[in-house]
């Protein structure tokens, strides 16, 4: 005689009150283009330079973000607004200055 065995059933997340719970499914909205951003909006690095996360993502700006943090420094780019303490980010109407300003040197 051969015995069957049968795996577990698999259980449904609990909460602390014992009732189940279906998992959460987070809905994202996808990034505006920078051209259809009002230049009062506010842009973050990952916004302007390429991201190694998101490599398809077009951007702005043709360089890292390496480079665009020693063009801050160095006064050639605009300065980011501190929005907290390791949290900045640029005006799109600025970067859009700096773009025709590069254009028209």
């Amino acid at each position: 005689m051969t015995e069957k065995t049968t795996a577990p059933k698999a259980r449904k997340k609990q909460t602390l009150t014992g009732t189940s719970q279906a998992p959460v499914q987070r809905v994202t909205a996808p990034i505006p283009s920078f051209d259809e951003l009002p230049d009062s909006a506010l842009v973050r690095q990952s916004q302007l330079v390429r991201d190694p996360k998101h490599p398809t993502r077009t951007t702005p700006l043709p360089f890292s973000p390496a480079t665009l943090w020693r063009k801050v420094r160095e006064g050639t780019f605009p300065a980011p607004v501190r929005l907290g303490a390791a949290i900045t980010a640029w005006k799109v109407g600025d970067v859009r200055a700096w773009l025709r300003a590069q254009a028209q040197a």
